[in-house]
């Protein structure tokens, strides 16, 4: 299920999310790999580096624990051979796209861990600032690493303190209370499903119910794809542990003041699917909300607006909707080329945009074209798309941004790249709209995000570098990668 990460922009700018994490109980005793899968399928676009699936017994052998988990998409990893085995009422299952760093399957997730109280299985979205440090301090004390990812530092931390608590819920959150940073985790215990969310929000969690089952995902897609009903967000700060004789018990002892709370505005500009809601706010709509403060914002005569696919459509139609200016389709994608931005060469990426996207000559031929898209990275898309309706016969062509400009790298995972790699870093707006070639570029105001998001408290640390959280003192994003 593509979206607006697969589309384009990837191959060569971009900006990837991190992960996407997906849980489920059920408490009839049901094997609940196949919905996993399915599950996972809907947050496919979170990442499309690898994915696994982890299963349990709650009343089998305690600790017994099946996994499978490689590299590639939902649908080219999982097999009905490989699903058929994985017998189990509790499971967690993950897709991931790195920041940076090794792409390998023992990077893969869920991590499975054995110990001495059992097993625990552990899904995780975002990115620690401390992982290094942590990872440093369990190294001297005669731990071994598996794994380049910092998540494999929480399963530690988790297992360690579970030795001095009363329950695995109460060693999760004191393991969370040592960890900085961005993170979204769904645990499987032998009879325990727990999701926790860190204090300001970063990434999206949320609960949802289908007949006696209960899921923790990321989005709340992934619920409407397995025919689950949304029962609410989990809250940032808030652990919550599900089982069959307590239902849902919530802990918020990790809670911020909500004006503290730091959501990752980007969720809602790009990464979340636009019939996902995220803590009471529709992404589809904070998108039509970003076009239509663009076209008061950044007006010009003109005679379509059109979106670059996917993520640039609902903020074109804002745009049009506000402005009067007629919405229209000036590009047919190709759905089926697969992961062909998957390439480590720039040289063999340059020819993917025309391979993902093409131009309907008819619709913009003789036309003053507004252009939407999500965000300029490093500019050289933009740069080919305008070229693109430029060939295609479009007599201008001005570009709308539904976002700020970037000035700053992300350490909470967002891949925003470090800022010399950044076109708005030291760069003036004409200068930018120069090297993409466009006849005006437009950004959305930075005061306009908020609002965008129905007032929720949003972290801005990649526009003014502003960060929620002290940064890491050295950029560690591509040897700790999520």
């Amino acid at each position: 299920m593509y979206n607006e990460k697969t589309d384009r922009a990837l191959e060569e700018t971009g900006l990837k999310e991190e992960c996407g994490v997906f849980g489920i109980y059920d408490f009839d005793g049901q094997d609940v790999a196949s919905t996993i899968y399915y599950g996972l399928f809907a947050l496919q676009h979170r990442g499309q580096e690898s994915c696994g699936i982890a299963v349990s017994e709650t009343n089998g052998p305690k600790g017994k624990v099946t996994s499978y988990k490689g590299m590639g998409l939902v649908n080219e990893v999982f097999t009905q051979d490989n699903l058929e085995p994985m017998k189990g009422d509790i499971g967690v299952g993950h897709v991931r796209y790195s920041t940076a760093g090794a792409s390998t399957r023992e990077n893969a997730q869920p991590l499975v861990l054995n110990y001495i109280k059992g097993t625990l299985a552990l899904a995780h979205n975002g990115n620690l600032i401390n992982a290094a440090e942590l990872r440093h301090d369990l190294e001297y004390t005669g731990a071994i690493f598996q794994t380049t990812i910092d998540s494999e530092v929480i399963a530690y931390h988790i297992a360690r303190e579970r030795l001095n608590t009363a329950t695995v819920e109460e060693a999760v959150n004191r393991a969370c209370q040592k960890i900085k940073g961005a993170y979204s985790l769904v645990v499987m215990s032998p009879r325990k499903l727990i999701g926790a969310r860190d204090p300001y929000g970063f990434k999206p969690l949320c609960i949802g119910k289908r007949e006696n089952s209960y899921i923790i995902t990321s989005e709340t897609c992934a619920l409407d794809t397995i025919g689950a009903e949304f029962v609410r967000d989990v809250l940032p700060g808030e652990t919550v542990t599900i089982t069959p004789d307590g239902g849902i018990v919530s802990d918020l002892s990790r809670a911020l003041p909500k004006q503290e709370e730091a959501r990752c505005i980007f969720e809602y500009i790009y990464f979340a699917r636009p019939d996902s809601h995220i803590d009471g706010v529709s992404v589809y709509a904070s998108r039509i909300q970003a076009g239509k403060f663009l076209a008061t914002d950044s007006p010009v005569e003109a005679d379509l607006v059109v979106g670059v696919p996917e993520s640039g459509n609902a903020a074109a139609l804002g745009y049009s909707l506000q402005s009067g200016i007629p919405y229209g389709t000036a590009f047919v994608k190709n759905g089926y080329v697969g992961r062909t931005f998957i390439k480590p060469k720039q040289s063999s990426r340059e020819s993917s945009v025309k391979v993902k996207l093409n131009v309907l000559k008819e619709a913009v031929n003789g036309k003053r074209i507004i252009m939407i898209d999500d965000s300029i990275v490093r500019g050289t898309t933009s740069d080919r798309i305008v070229r693109m309706l430029r060939e295609a016969g479009a007599r201008e062509v001005h570009v709308r941004i539904s976002s700020p400009p970037f000035l700053w790298p992300c350490y909470f995972g967002t891949d925003v790249p470090a800022r010399d790699q950044l076109i708005a870093y030291n760069k003036t707006i004409d200068e930018i709209r120069d090297i993409i070639g466009a006849d005006s570029l437009g950004y959305l105001n930075i005061d306009r995000l908020q609002e965008m998001v129905n007032g929720l408290n949003i972290c801005k640390g990649c526009f003014n570098g502003n960060y929620p959280m002290e940064p890491p003192k050295e950029d560690i994003r591509g040897d700790f990668e999520k």
